[in-house]
């Protein structure tokens, strides 16, 4: 079932849904106009006490590519009641075999060494995939073989994250990657003006108006 999506067409076609990025921006935040309000809301699955924030993205996103590297320099900054963590978007297609392979090597505990490795892989070595093997020969590197990968892509535990994430990101309204979830209320991607990093820097603004919120009660 999976083969028969993944063709390269499926591939390109998958950028398709990616933001683009454009140049700086004002300061103050609008709803509608810098973030979306998420109705209704989703719950989140952090702690008491922790705001949720989750990138909702996808390996075959250009955009999110470009991306990681700012993500990676903005996570040591976050404060310690932010929980922050990815969401692979399941737009089917490319887009499931991509998120299967996210939550196969999270099972697998290889995901930390994986992830940026695998944007790496499409984006700037642009190793060619055109089946779901190939998508598994990314993986074999890290101590695992092919058959041992597809077996963990296609396993019970993969197949009801794969439910959940497709339910999640919908109920986001996501249509579209990067976007940021901040406590399962608001909704940023990536806007006309200042790119990625004014999109972090309204996420961080979220996040400051949501523990507000948690202090005034």
């Amino acid at each position: 079932m999976l083969m028969r999506f993944f063709a390269a067409a499926a591939l390109l076609a998958s950028a398709a849904a990616c933001t683009a990025q454009v140049p700086p921006a004002q300061a103050s935040i609008v709803e509608g106009q810098d973030y979306q309000l998420i109705e209704p809301p989703v719950p989140v699955s952090t702690p008491a006490g922790k705001i949720e924030v989750i990138e909702v993205f996808g390996y075959s996103c250009g955009h999110c590519a470009n991306l990681q590297p700012i993500v990676d320099a903005w996570k040591p900054k976050l404060a310690d009641d932010v929980q922050f963590s990815y969401m692979p978007a399941v737009f089917g297609g490319a887009w499931e075999v991509y998120a299967r392979a996210y939550y196969a090597a999270e099972t697998m505990g290889i995901l930390d060494r994986s992830h940026v490795a695998t944007f790496n892989k499409l984006h700037v070595e642009r190793k060619p995939v055109a089946s779901i093997e190939d998508v598994a020969d990314l993986y074999v590197e890290y101590g695992v073989t092919r058959e041992e990968f597809l077996a963990a892509m296609q396993s019970f535990a993969v197949n009801a994250k794969i439910a959940s994430a497709q339910q999640t990101v919908q109920r986001y309204g996501v249509d579209g990657t990067p976007s940021m979830i901040v406590n399962g209320k608001y909704r940023v991607m990536s806007p006309r003006e200042g790119g990625f990093q004014r999109m972090l820097e309204i996420t961080d603004a979220l996040v400051a108006k949501e523990r507000a919120a948690v202090a005034a009660n």
